[in-house]
């Protein structure tokens, strides 16, 4: 953990050093220690027994013992804001510390994932249900885009019929996941569910039902379809929430959201608009690395899709390279980043970039996207195909699923799978009529196979989409390997589409 600043303070966790202005300040190695914990935990409840675990590990100590540095940490930092205190105790549980509201990017929304119930009768699927628990928790922690509460915190606060608005106070959360594990003989059922921490309402639930046989390979699968729909609901509610704040309080995150499903809609004309709110959120947190890929992305699609602004690009891969400064761990920025060299400086080696963000994070669907459109740009065709997979697989109905089936119904069509790439290309004009690519695919795949009508038909659709293509507009970028962009190009010309 790097040197964090507290108000007036700065503590570095690394040296167990706190200042105040500049002049150090006494603080004690378990002092020390519970102020890291509670740090790290970003505003949420830390447990009486974590903290006792992080100030005296492997120690039995008294409790006590926690009251009384508690009460030496207070009298170190002053009091804060209007006489307020830093640490907040929640009875019964453990304390919280409070964080600045300063802070830019403080409103990234905190979710907890709270130890699944045990409804067997046999005690043993107890260890299934905090197995998935923990599971849950690593997935999770993978995305940069909110921040999940550690399991020491939740047990605290799983007592059944406990309000979950109730929970989520007391923890510091703004969502919670929670669910049950009930297991008969050779069948095992779990249940999921995603709830609004503010106003208890169920953003999504699910259940999962299995032989339970392989009871790890089990797990896997309710973790993997689980994440994959858990981080999307959680964007849709954020976008929501910042829609109804006042424009004048929006923060770096409130930004980053509002500008999130513009960047990722196919409306060439929004994005100067989503581009106007993410250089607002540069502006105010300018090492915020969400925000730099974000507004990166954002550049590079307007060049892409719109008037080709030799300035557009630029910024992308400026802003692309600041983001990679800022957080070189972030799997979201490798990967934009990473295609950001490809596509614009034919740079094949960022290639590896991509496969690191998908290992990374292998159930986040922007970076399987990335990680797809990278192997089929430089890459091999069937990691391509097989991250555009994955991704359906994990959420079926995402609005975004129009860029997953567009990009197999390409990789079909540099097979020269013809009728698979019509099916491909229908399907994703199907999920979304308004990005052009797709009436493209089909169009060229209707070209080769002679269907003169129906090419003609899906050129049309393209052009009402973008009048101004050419084979010269589509033409910009190389690819490693020339077939696969003549491949399009030549069914293109015998559809009909003018040279430029």
């Amino acid at each position: 953990m790097s040197a964090i600043d507290l108000g007036p303070y700065r503590f570095d966790p690394d040296l167990a050093s706190l200042q105040r202005d500049g002049q150090s300040v006494g603080l004690s190695r378990p002092g020390s220690a519970l102020l890291a914990t509670m740090l790290e935990a970003n505003g949420a409840v830390v447990g009486r027994n974590a903290l006792m675990e992080a100030a005296w590990p492997e120690t039995i100590v008294e409790e006590a013992n926690l009251t009384v540095q508690i009460a030496a940490l207070r009298k170190v930092l002053e009091p804060c804001g209007e006489g307020g205190e830093w640490i907040v105790t929640v009875p019964r549980v453990g304390y919280r510390l409070v964080r600045p509201s300063v802070d830019p990017t403080s409103s990234r929304p905190v979710i907890a994932v709270m130890p699944f119930a045990n409804l067997s009768s046999d005690s043993e699927q107890g260890f299934f249900a905090d197995g998935l628990t923990d599971d849950l928790v690593t997935a999770l922690s993978r995305f940069k885009t909110f921040a999940v509460v550690g399991r020491n915190s939740t047990a605290a606060h799983s007592v059944p019929g406990t309000d979950v608005r109730e929970t989520a106070a007391a923890l510091g959360v703004r969502y919670v996941l929670q669910g049950s594990v009930r297991r008969a003989g050779a069948k095992a059922r779990v249940s999921a569910q995603l709830i609004d921490g503010d106003t208890g309402t169920h953003l999504w639930g699910d259940r999962y039902e299995g032989a339970g046989r392989d009871i790890f390979d089990f797990q896997d699968s309710i973790t993997e379809s689980v994440i994959g729909l858990v981080e999307p609901r959680i964007l849709k509610a954020e976008i929501e929430r910042a829609r109804r704040k006042r424009p004048e309080s929006f923060d770096a995150w409130d930004l980053y959201v509002q500008a999130l499903p513009i960047v990722r809609d196919t409306d060439v004309a929004a994005y100067d608009r989503a581009i106007a709110l993410l250089d607002r959120g540069v502006a105010l947190d300018p090492a915020y690395a969400p925000v730099l890929i974000l507004a990166a992305w954002a550049y590079e699609k307007r060049y892409t899709f719109g008037k080709r602004a030799e300035a557009d690009k630029e910024v992308a891969l400026a802003l692309s390279d600041r983001a990679l400064a800022a957080d070189p761990d972030d799997a979201t920025v490798l990967a934009i980043a990473g295609w950001m060299r490809m596509l614009f400086r034919s740079d094949w080696s960022a290639i590896e970039s991509t496969r690191r963000a998908a290992t990374l994070n292998p159930n986040n669907l922007l970076i399987l996207d990335f990680a797809g459109l990278a192997e089929f740009f430089g890459g091999d065709l069937d990691r391509s195909t097989a991250c555009h997979q994955r991704a359906i697989e994990l959420s079926p109905g995402a609005p975004d699923n129009y860029v997953h089936l567009d990009h197999i119904a390409a990789a079909c069509r540099v097979d020269r799978r013809w009728e698979e790439a019509i099916l491909w290309a229908q399907r994703a004009i199907e999920a979304n009529s308004g990005f052009v690519w797709s009436h493209l695919e089909l169009a060229c795949a209707h070209a080769q196979l002679g269907h003169a009508e129906e090419a003609r038909q899906a050129l049309e659709a393209a052009r009402a989409i973008q009048p101004a293509i050419t084979i010269k507009f589509l033409a910009f970028s190389s690819m490693r390997f020339p077939e696969r962009s003549e491949s399009i190009l030549d069914g293109l010309r015998k559809a009909g589409l003018p040279e430029g």
